[in-house]
């Protein structure tokens, strides 16, 4: 039996959000958008591969930085709402270079950046 994406709750936008983890220590690297054809693509290929929203066009991760995402694992939630897909990251999974882009702690205080 195949996966069918359509069992799967996309937004208005036909979008569902899509948690990137590092498969080895569980550090949550990312968040972005996929719509069922690069859900399809990512799982057809091994190649974690997003909805760009500002581009309107499809995005493969690490197509023009080299920091390529190969998928290990994906997951559905519960409600069927959200993805989490357990990765092997090369480089940088944030576009400011950061390994991750949960870089900013929050607080009463105000922010801090967590990373050296």
């Amino acid at each position: 039996m195949s996966f069918d994406p359509t069992t799967l709750k996309f937004n208005e936008a036909g979008l569902i959000p899509a948690i990137a983890q590092d498969a080895e220590n569980g550090e949550v690297l990312m968040m972005a958008w996929m719509n069922a054809e690069s859900l399809m693509e990512t799982l057809r290929t091994g190649q974690v591969t997003y909805w760009s929203r500002s581009r309107q066009e499809f995005w493969a991760k690490g197509a023009t930085s080299g920091h390529v995402q190969t998928l290990k694992e994906m997951r559905v939630d519960c409600d069927r709402d959200c993805l989490l897909m357990k990765v092997e990251q090369v480089g940088a999974a944030c576009h400011t270079g950061r390994r991750s882009c949960f870089f900013t702690g929050v607080g009463l205080a105000g922010e801090v950046d967590l990373e050296d």
